[in-house]
């Protein structure tokens, strides 16, 4: 026990000393830089080319979006991520170390002798699919689903609509892709920042306030078109449609994909949306309250 303790407090140091070197230096992959240079141009695109066209500049929530976007992105590492990872790792090895073997003897590819482009390719598609059943999951377990609705709470779509969500989802993502990400070894901190940046873009060019759906490409990558549909009040099914992360490939491929025709003006939430919380804190304990789920 004393070792985890170990581990979470050297965790909160170091990721603590990482977030103050992030703020003070700047260098291509810095996350917190690089997060501000990202939502600067896909809200100058969302304001050049907005399809809808009478949503306001500062439209509904998007000073509590922004909110969530940096406390979701930092200080949510800092309090949960980084230490339950170390854990994590520390654990599956002791649990492995029982019948003699490490976390690395299990490793079923090592992309650090493939080119840079597959090994970028491999981490980017198992990662994506790993997501894409995760948010599936999030959609059909009662539990979880009351920890979704927070990112589904939107009522009108922006950037920063993309990073509004509990901080219970990113426990139930890192701890579902941790184990099969750590089955393929030898990726570079330069692969995963690269993909890192890719799904952040795509991400806020989902849930901004533009009319795209990249042509031919939409069979294949997630777009703001596609993605709106997601968030839409009515669906045509109990659990929802199009829970593509970064790619609608795996949409198209599993036949969870839904446009029926321009969801310009498509009503945003879920049911029962008019009683929940508008707050920062209110959603944040909005799991908890039985009550309210027993109402939902």
């Amino acid at each position: 026990m004393h070792e985890y303790l170990e581990i979470i407090k050297n965790a909160y140091t170091g990721y603590f000393g990482y977030l103050i070197d992030e703020i003070t230096r700047f260098h291509w992959s810095n996350y917190f830089y690089g997060l501000i240079i990202i939502s600067l141009l896909v809200w100058g695109l969302e304001l050049l080319f907005p399809w809808r066209k009478d949503q306001k500049m500062f439209r509904k929530d998007f000073f509590l979006d922004t909110f969530y976007m940096f406390f979701n992105f930092f200080l949510l590492n800092l309090i949960v991520l980084i230490a339950l990872s170390e854990v994590a790792a520390k654990f599956l090895n002791d649990i492995l170390g029982v019948v003699g073997l490490e976390l690395s003897d299990l490793q079923l590819v090592d992309v650090s002798s493939m080119p840079m482009w597959a090994g970028l390719l491999i981490f980017f598609l198992v990662s994506d699919f790993v997501q894409w059943n995760t948010h599936r999951l999030l959609h059909r377990v009662p539990f979880l689903w009351n920890f979704h609705k927070v990112h589904h709470s939107v009522k009108e779509m922006g950037f920063a609509a993309h990073l509004r969500y509990h901080w219970m989802e990113p426990v139930v993502y890192k701890s579902l892709l941790y184990i099969p990400i750590a089955l393929i070894g030898g990726f570079a901190v330069e692969q995963v920042a690269i993909v890192h940046f890719t799904a952040i873009s795509i991400g806020h060019l989902n849930h901004a306030n533009l009319g795209w759906d990249y042509g031919p490409f939409k069979y294949i990558f997630n777009n703001p078109k596609m993605h709106i549909w997601h968030h839409g009040k009515e669906l045509p099914n109990r659990y929802g449609v199009n829970f593509g992360i970064s790619l609608s490939l795996w949409d198209y491929l599993f036949k969870t994909d839904y446009i029926p025709h321009s969801g310009k003006d498509l009503e945003l939430g879920f049911e029962g949306d008019e009683d929940f919380p508008e707050d920062f804190l209110g959603q944040e304990l909005y799991p908890l309250d039985i009550h309210k789920k027993d109402a939902s």
